[in-house]
């Protein structure tokens, strides 16, 4: 679905306000409002999310994490709002918005349910690998049906021996006529078991990055299996397996690319990924500053509200002006990856460096302004501290982000 009828389609919906803040908390002040410098069409775009967010998503984000519900459903109604291939092209079902759209739209959904939210950005990193480096039969055969999430999709390229080394994968794809056969294994895989399209990084020639190239399976191929469920500390929302192939018999014209453009195709949607995992963050953080900010309000102590002590004030005012620093840093980032910039690399990785770092900072001085009640499941705030833990791992560990800034400011 195109964006341009979002509006029309909110309305259809009857989609009430966007709740800046829950019922009953004040009012979002302006120096940390999301909306600040968008467009009027991007501020329409936010405003769907966010009513999405808090009628859908909210409502529902505890009872996924305890029980680990994938909400498919819910996602469901989400692409049809067309956030199942938000960067993806029209002609395939996407929705053809920039990648600051993309950013702005993740952060509003992850006030709802970051983990939900988190899985939806790495779905939508693997349809615009489809979209992007498929082939015309390729992108109509599986672009459509994941856009509307009838269909869903996992990334695969981490393995047990090979995380941020991932140029070492082993898993192998030896051509047979026109078919390859796959072995090998990946793990930590978002949605491993549970979705239907697996887009996997495997070696079909030497040592590597070179070496690598990129296949898309189908669940339900054979030789195609899955590990056990991972118990996690956040990111419950969202199942987490190994993907296992043993003699999986892959049709070539399941391949993304030529043979050996893997590598780099792999790392082209993880520039994407890494803005949206930072988007992610920022959602959480901007909900946590709000919860804080109540919590300050209502709580006294010592026979005055919270929030008049000025330790307090200033540790809050930190926080409000980490979250917009990081904001501000992921959106001129999405800008330079939207515009095909040399420097849209690094500053991607500078992006989810800063952002996964403050946000999860931000967080948890929330839940340390909480109290011992932060540390409560009644209360929001620690869910949001566990499920932004990880986007300081994934889509390239903060360690591996420093180095690319750093070789990107020494390679001179």
């Amino acid at each position: 679905m195109a964006w341009r009828g979002a509006p029309r389609l909110a309305a259809r919906l009857l989609l009430p306000p966007p709740p800046r803040c829950p019922a009953g908390r004040r009012g979002i002040a302006s120096c940390i409002d999301p909306s600040t410098g968008l467009t009027e069409e991007q501020k329409e775009f936010q405003k769907v999310a966010l009513d999405f967010a808090a009628k859908e998503m909210a409502p529902h984000m505890a009872e996924w994490d305890e029980k680990e519900i994938f909400p498919v459903e819910t996602m469901r109604k989400a692409a049809q709002l067309g956030f199942g291939g938000i960067y993806v092209k029209p002609d395939v079902g996407g929705s053809g918005l920039s990648r600051l759209d993309t950013s702005i739209i993740f952060e509003a959904l992850s006030t709802g349910c970051t983990s939900t939210t988190a899985y939806m950005s790495i779905h939508n990193m693997c349809v615009w690998m489809i979209d992007t480096f498929g082939n015309e039969e390729q992108r109509r055969r599986f672009c459509p049906s994941l856009c509307s999430m009838e269909k869903f999709a996992s990334y695969c390229l981490t393995e047990p021996g090979s995380g941020s080394d991932a140029a070492s994968l082993l898993t192998s794809a030896q051509r047979k006529g026109d078919t390859y056969v796959l072995n090998g294994s990946k793990a930590f895989i978002s949605g491993g078991g549970d979705t239907d399209v697996y887009v996997v990084m495997c070696r079909t020639g030497g040592p590597g990055p070179k070496g690598i190239s990129c296949l898309v399976l189908e669940k339900g191929t054979p030789g195609l299996s899955f590990g056990k469920k991972e118990k996690k500390v956040g990111w419950n929302s969202q199942p987490t397996r190994a993907v296992i192939f043993e003699d999986c018999v892959v049709p070539v014209g399941n391949r993304l690319g030529a043979e050996g453009q893997g590598f780099s195709i792999a790392m082209k949607g993880l520039n994407g990924g890494r803005i949206n995992i930072a988007s992610c963050s920022l959602g959480a953080a901007h909900t946590s500053v709000l919860l804080a900010q109540e919590h300050l309000t209502v709580r006294k102590q010592f026979g005055e509200p919270l929030a008049n002590n000025q330790y307090l004030q200033f540790r809050l005012a930190e926080m409000a002006t980490r979250l917009v620093a990081a904001r501000l840093m992921v959106r001129n980032a999405a800008r330079a990856l939207q515009e095909g910039r040399e420097d849209a690399a690094v500053l991607c990785s500078m992006a989810k460096l800063f952002a996964t770092d403050e946000c999860f900072a931000i967080c948890n001085q929330a839940l340390q302004m909480h109290g011992g009640y932060g540390y409560l499941k009644d209360y929001a705030v620690q869910q949001f501290v566990r499920d932004i833990r990880v986007h300081q791992i994934l889509e390239g560990t903060n360690e591996v982000m420093r180095m690319i800034v750093a070789r990107n400011l020494l390679q001179g």
